[in-house]
């Protein structure tokens, strides 16, 4: 019988083989970039989670509000978590009553996190129309943050994806510690790679690749790109990046040279994991606007009134935005 090679050296072989076929070291970046990109709006949801200070929900309502006078047209509300869980969260009822019962200038995706089926049939009976869903790459941090590993979350999470597309409610994937875990370290690539597969498999339609406590590189990310680009296309992918040093603008960089065109992002760069000590916000949406728009790639994001719903929240939590865009733009609007 023909000896079989690790899994390993299979990608390594694949790795290999794809850098011998791309273009010369030379050829510039971005020689035919998208005229478009696609930013998912995290902030009431991902951006709020961590927080400690509680915020009323009116305010989250207007927060939201703001974000869609500013052009967002995907934004994640919050999650239907157990209240002990997630404080912070606790009103997902109340502020996803509310905003159904606003009257928006135009056409939101608005979507809720799910942990699991109880989580699906409160968010169905409130009419939500895109659900996402949650795995890690590592048991570890898996554990920490929902107590099962990645096997058993996975079978947790089968049947609410399955019930949710039978009731016609689209389905996101959130694959965290893509980039690493804070306890186990580097993950390795085919196991990246398994798991995302194993989300595909469920039916969703884009997978949120997350740099949960923000180690990934530039480098690192094309690396990953490579090998996921070759079992599933561009658009079925996105980036979810957290500054914590201070890498992820040019970590989306990375991914936009790879093909990807979707991008998680929180206004003012609120956020931070529960489960993942020193991961600091995700990259701010004011930074993405801003590199973006500035290689004339449209956003559809208004800068000013998206300053106006940063601002507005951040004033309520009593922080400053980590954002150097937004901090210079805050000095200017100042002035």
């Amino acid at each position: 019988m023909k000896e079989r090679r690790p899994l390993g050296v299979a990608f390594f072989f694949i790795r290999s083989r794809m850098a011998e076929e791309k273009q010369p070291k030379n050829e510039p970046m971005f020689t035919t970039p998208p005229k478009k990109v696609r930013i998912v709006e995290v902030g009431p949801r991902d951006g709020l989670q961590n927080e400690k200070k509680p915020i009323d929900t009116a305010d989250k309502f207007e927060f939201i509000r703001l974000l869609a006078e500013a052009g967002h047209t995907d934004i994640e509300l919050t999650s239907f978590v157990r209240p002990d869980a997630i404080p912070q969260l606790s009103d997902a009822v109340e502020l996803v009553t509310l905003v159904n019962a606003h009257k928006f200038p135009r056409k939101i995706n608005f979507s809720a996190l799910v942990p699991n089926q109880k989580g699906l049939e409160k968010a169905a009976e409130l009419g939500v129309k895109e659900i996402a869903l949650f795995l890690a790459t590592s048991d570890s941090f898996s554990k920490r943050n929902i107590n099962a590993t990645v096997d058993e979350s996975f079978e947790r999470v089968k049947p609410v994806a399955k019930a949710a597309l039978d009731a016609g409610i689209r389905v996101r994937g959130y694959l965290s510690t893509v980039y690493g875990c804070p306890y186990e370290g580097d993950v390795p690539l085919e196991r990246v790679v398994s798991t995302a597969k194993r989300l595909q498999d469920l039916g969703v339609y884009e997978i949120s690749l997350g740099d949960t406590t923000g180690v990934g590189t530039p480098r690192q990310v094309q690396e990953i790109l490579d090998v996921l680009l070759l079992t599933m296309p561009a658009d079925q992918l996105a980036a979810h990046f957290h500054d914590t040093r201070g890498m992820a603008a040019a970590n989306a960089l990375a991914a936009l040279d790879m093909g990807i065109t979707s991008f998680d992002s929180s206004a003012g760069g609120l956020g931070g994991c529960p489960y993942a000590k020193g991961a600091s916000g995700n990259v701010a949406t004011e930074d993405l606007v801003y590199m973006f728009e500035s290689m004339g790639i449209h956003t559809g994001i208004d800068m000013v009134k998206l300053m106006e719903a940063s601002r507005f929240m951040l004033s309520k939590l009593g922080v400053e935005s980590a954002s150097k865009v937004h901090r210079v733009l805050a000095l200017d609007a100042d002035k």
